[in-house]
């Protein structure tokens, strides 16, 4: 397990690395809740490694041209593969939205349902002792002090373990995906129809009493005025709109270039007339395709008369949530499977149509925002249609963002994270 400082040492193997076709890759973070600088970065190039003696192990805290020369000959070059667990937490460190042919472990297995690796959570901890059959790692020097030096040997041992980890759960969730998705082309489409009825029959009822739980959750906690209760909590959220043209005027005025696609709607194709055709746009269709169930049918109402959501106990209904919430999320997995599978294989095979489903499609046209800008000012004409400025809008505007009228809009629908949930990342959008 060769650990470097030397500057020259980790350009010398930075090259080297340079020549490999997939690297593991993990990083140290020091400071990270105040001001967080990449300390250590590990690397694996030989997968077939238990005990870490194949991971190097660059020491780069402070030195930001080691940390260049990585992100430059290693993270940019398409060639390379690079696998990272919560990749986009790492990259943000080497080398943000520049970093290329990146494989994100977490997001490979969310990719997975979760009937078919049902795990409280996907964290690499979890993965490794799940997965692996790894009966526990000690995951404690994570949240040591990675800005201070000498490294203890026990930050050694941790770094240098967890990209061999890494490079295992990687091997381990190739297999269950692969082995997850068959080849859609050979498919047999009528037993996937026959299962997918069988399994939706067991899941309808509870989708269904799911959906009014949480919806009286929801409705009674807005009516006691409650942002918390003991099994939920409520928030709601704003939305900054701007007029098109306001926004076009602004970013012409203040020569700020704003990049982000605009979906060309049936009323905006119609403002734009043959303007759409303009070479300057470089419209893109986004094709996306909708599986039906032929023998799908509206829920059957309960015909009770539900109680005022003043009245309704929270408790009993948490209770009823976290009591069939396990099972319908097993169920509710599996059938989002199996439609993923059918639609692929009925793509593949071309059928429009089996005795279970039938397939349609339909088109959406985006457009660069600054290039619809720049044409609608190069010809005079004004489009009524209004954007909503996100975050990124917000940061590349900057000051400029007070000189325009903005309306704020009241978003009337609220999210609510159930607290029983064991997933992190669990959330239950209304």
């Amino acid at each position: 397990m060769p650990y470097l400082t030397v500057a020259n040492d980790i350009k010398a193997l930075i090259a080297k690395f340079a020549q490999s076709r997939i690297l593991w890759i993990d990083t140290e973070i020091a400071d990270y809740k105040s001001n967080p600088r990449l300390s250590l970065i590990q690397v694996l190039a030989d997968p077939r490694d238990l005990t870490g003696d194949a991971t190097f192990l660059l020491d780069v805290l402070d030195q930001p041209e080691l940390v260049t020369d990585f992100i430059s000959l290693i993270m940019v070059n398409p060639n390379i593969e690079k696998v990272m667990h919560n990749a986009s937490y790492d990259i943000r460190f080497l080398g943000n939205d520049e970093a290329k042919n990146v494989t994100c472990s977490l997001n490979l297995s969310r990719k997975i349902p979760y009937y078919i690796l049902p795990l409280p959570n996907r964290k690499l901890k979890t993965l490794i002792e799940k997965v692996c059959n790894i009966n526990y790692v000690d995951k404690t020097e994570q949240g040591s002090d990675w800005g201070k030096r000498p490294l203890t040997e026990k930050q050694v041992e941790y770094a240098k373990m967890d990209v061999v980890y890494l490079a295992r759960v990687h091997r381990h969730l190739l297999e269950i995906f692969h082995k997850s998705y068959p080849e859609p082309a050979s498919e047999n489409l009528t037993a996937l129809g026959d299962k997918y009825q069988t399994i939706e029959a067991r899941w309808k009822p509870l989708d269904s009493e799911l959906a009014e739980v949480k919806e009286r959750i929801k409705t009674g906690m807005l009516a006691k005025k409650l942002k918390d209760s003991a099994y939920f909590e409520l928030s709601s959220s704003i939305a900054m709109k701007v007029d098109f043209m306001t926004l076009t005027n602004l970013t012409q005025a203040e020569r700020i270039e704003l990049h982000f696609p605009v979906t060309l709607t049936k009323e905006i194709q119609r403002q734009l007339g043959q303007l759409i055709e303009h070479p300057s746009l470089e419209v893109e269709e986004v094709q996306s395709w909708r599986l039906l169930f032929n023998a799908q049918q509206r829920r059957k109402s309960t015909n009770q008369i539900a109680p005022r959501p003043v009245s309704d106990d929270l408790i009993v209904l948490g209770e009823r949530y976290k009591e069939i919430l396990p099972e319908w999320k097993f169920l509710d997995s599996e059938v989002d499977h199996l439609k993923e599978r059918v639609k692929k294989a009925m793509m593949a095979q071309n059928k429009g149509n089996t005795p279970h489903f039938k397939l349609s499609s339909s088109c959406l046209m985006k457009v660069d925002f600054a290039s619809l800008a720049r044409l609608v000012q190069s010809v005079g004409i004004e489009l009524d249609f209004r954007v909503t400025l996100t975050q990124y809008i917000q940061k590349r505007l900057g000051e400029a963002i007070n000189q325009i009228d903005v309306q704020i809009e009241y978003i009337t629908s609220w999210r609510m994270r159930a607290k029983t949930v064991e997933d992190e990342d669990e959330e239950i959008p209304f």
